[in-house]
């Protein structure tokens, strides 16, 4: 009777039982091979990522080129008729004092309509208007019958393009009494 000693081990009984196929330990090798294939993934989205983004603030900057392009482009074009009508006055022959006044006025209020169209609006406060220094630039302080650092007279009205100060209204305002 010869019996051999049963020298298995627990991992022996464990593949035994997985139906005898052994599962291949990674190798060093083969986890570099694996890490170094992810790497190359991470680095191709990572690039893929940047240039999107680039192309995106390139597209973005090309709008707003437009906008601007295309918003000067609608201003312009509303002062034509202005241009037209200056044009028409100055070719006539024999116009009066008051047709000439007439078509002042006329053209002063076409340029009117395109400036407030383009959101350009007049500063033009009534006088006892508290002095604004955003809006009022002071040319002078006068004595007046009014409170103190209240708007006397405009001498030049300002502009403001959508919330914003083109040209402060020049005006006076009342000294302290």
């Amino acid at each position: 009777m010869n019996e051999t000693p049963n020298h298995a081990t627990p991992l022996d009984d464990a593949t035994a039982s997985a139906g005898g196929a052994a599962a291949p330990t990674p190798t060093l090798e083969d986890q570099l091979a694996a890490l170094q294939a992810q790497l190359t993934e991470a680095n191709d989205s990572f690039l893929r990522a940047k240039a999107e983004a680039e192309n995106t603030r390139r597209r973005a900057e090309e709008e707003v080129s437009k906008a601007r392009k295309f918003a000067v482009e609608a201003f312009a074009e509303s002062l034509l008729p202005v241009k037209d009508s200056l044009e028409a006055a100055i070719a006539i022959q024999n116009a009066t004092n008051e047709q000439l006044l007439e078509g002042t006025h006329a053209t002063l209020r076409q340029l009117s309509a395109a400036l407030e169209r383009n959101k350009v609006m007049a500063i033009n406060p009534p006088a006892g208007t508290k002095f604004d220094p955003h809006q009022h630039q002071a040319i002078s302080v006068v004595p007046a019958e009014q409170d103190a650092n209240t708007v006397v007279m405009v001498l030049q009205r300002g502009y403001l393009i959508a919330d914003r100060v083109l040209r402060p209204a020049l005006v006076t305002v009342a000294a302290p009494k």
